[in-house]
């Protein structure tokens, strides 16, 4: 993820939840709102009700890489959480893919004609 730094503070997240857009899909939820800044910053959120560490790291990687491979195609200047839905679990990678996809169109972050794969 070059453009992209990991949004850790709960603060930030909690802003998001607060006052930014929310698409949601089967599989995920997503969060947006503009940063004022030249790249983006990406938030993950695994809940417990996911399953057990492995599946919630399973998840985790899928949604990174996902994310990492439309990178390009995602206008800059936004923070985004991604919050894992209890059917993300048994989720194919993509099927995860399709609903990021998705919800990243619905709410404006991608880029005109940006859509790939």
């Amino acid at each position: 993820m070059r453009h992209t730094v990991s949004l850790k503070e709960n603060h930030l997240f909690r802003r998001l939840y607060a006052k930014g857009k929310t698409a949601a899909a089967p599989t995920l939820a997503l969060y947006v709102r503009g940063n004022g800044r030249k790249g983006n910053r990406l938030g993950l959120t695994v809940g417990t009700k996911v399953g057990k560490a492995v599946r919630r790291n399973k998840v985790r990687r899928r949604i990174r890489e996902a994310y990492r491979i439309h990178e390009s195609a995602i206008l800059p200047g936004f923070d985004l959480v991604v919050v894992a839905r209890t059917r993300a679990a048994f989720a194919s990678y993509a099927q995860i893919e399709r609903d990021l996809l998705r919800l990243l169109d619905k709410l404006g972050v991608l880029s005109r004609g940006g859509r790939t794969g």
